[in-house]
């Protein structure tokens, strides 16, 4: 086995990162702005480049590869990140014509990632055709979830063959988290864990016996907390308020772009909002936590109770005050936060004689797809 490229493309960028076989980080970059003022990153270093399409960002991220002595005619593979896989994509996959139709397939379940997914997909079967491509799916850890918390209270023939139900998103991100905690807390994963994912984008997940029970996104990421320019959720009656009177293409865009904490606070990032310290931005800081500990009463009734607590994303890993009410508002399960360790940020958030524990857990989603990539490989 040779190093793995992992790849995270979107409209106008592709995010990338080589992994050697034992997975650890070899360089790091991105190719920005493809189509317009384009550049390309690697190591830090910034380079006006033009780039324009995925084919071409593709080939220079390549020929960076190669100016730093790494032949790309020796990967392993390249691995994406495709955020939707849909009922059957349950698992990392080696990329095949019958999982790309069904990555394509899932393009109207997620019109704003899976089309760009692609991009780079075909971009690179253009630039690298002998180079084995495989893809880790947002939605795959969640499909352990019971039909109990996957199913909306629809009718049969609404509900599209089995398409329109609760996916979850983030699972990558829980994937690699299940797998970092041990390292962390220096036991197993506990039986009943609640993990938060806050970031711009924001979810919770009930992991039982390491395996996703239920998830706060659903059928699109819309669903579930605050988030950074999402409304989270809501009354479908308001949503059809909405259409109604702008139209389904501005409702789209009020709930998904304007919405949130930019919605509340006038920011999307919360660092701002906490700089600003006016009513409206303090409110949309507490709408924030307010929720994050209102669903997860949901996610610990789905398990049954508590057994730990996990914070991941850029929210979770590095906001204290964020952190800080969200554990006292779930003290009543049992947490005993140590203010101090919250406020210098180290992993271990609860005091010697909390009986749940807490901790911070990095976000390596790109290490997670580098692991998937491998294991794929070596099953063949």
């Amino acid at each position: 086995m040779g190093d793995i490229l992992v790849l995270n493309s979107g409209s106008s960028s592709i995010k990338f990162a080589l992994f050697a076989e034992d997975l650890s980080k070899k360089t790091f970059g991105s190719a920005t702005e493809i189509g317009g003022a384009s550049s390309l990153t690697v190591d830090g270093a910034e380079e006006k480049v033009r780039l324009t399409s995925h084919v071409s960002a593709m080939a220079a991220i390549l020929s960076a590869l190669q100016s730093k002595g790494i032949d790309p005619s020796r990967l392993t593979a390249a691995a994406h990140r495709v955020v939707h896989g849909g009922p059957n994509m349950s698992a990392p996959r080696l990329l095949s014509q019958d999982v790309l139709e069904e990555i394509e397939r899932c393009c109207p379940l997620a019109p704003l990632h899976n089309p760009h997914n692609l991009s780079a997909i075909y971009a690179l079967q253009q630039v690298a055709p002998e180079l084995p491509q495989t893809a880790s799916f947002d939605t795959a850890f969640h499909a352990t979830n019971p039909e109990l918390a996957r199913r909306y209270a629809i009718p049969d023939n609404v509900a599209d063959n089995g398409d329109v139900r609760r996916y979850g998103f983030h699972g990558i991100s829980y994937a690699g988290l299940v797998e970092q905690l041990p390292g962390i807390s220096g036991e197993g994963v506990p039986e009943r864990l609640l993990a938060l994912h806050l970031g711009n984008g924001a979810s919770l997940c009930a992991i039982q016996s390491g395996k996703s029970v239920a998830t706060t996104m659903g059928y699109s990421p819309l669903e579930g907390l605050t988030m950074g320019t999402r409304s989270g959720t809501i009354d479908a009656n308001v949503v059809l308020r909405i259409a109604a009177e702008h139209g389904l293409q501005r409702t789209s865009e009020i709930l998904n772009s304007e919405s949130g904490l930019l919605g509340l606070g006038g920011h999307s990032d919360m660092r701002c909002l906490q700089a600003l310290d006016t009513p409206k931005s303090r409110f949309a800081v507490e709408h924030f936590c307010y929720w994050a500990v209102r669903h997860s009463g949901s996610m610990i009734a789905a398990m049954g109770g508590l057994d730990g607590i996990a914070f991941t994303g850029g929210i979770g890993e590095n906001d204290t005050i964020v952190r800080g009410r969200i554990l006292e508002g779930l003290a009543w399960c049992g947490i005993a936060l140590d203010h101090e360790a919250n406020n210098a940020g180290l992993q271990n958030l609860h005091r010697t004689t909390s009986r749940v524990p807490a901790w911070i857990v990095p976000a390596e989603e790109e290490w997670m797809i580098a692991r998937d990539a491998l294991s794929v490989m070596e099953r063949g």
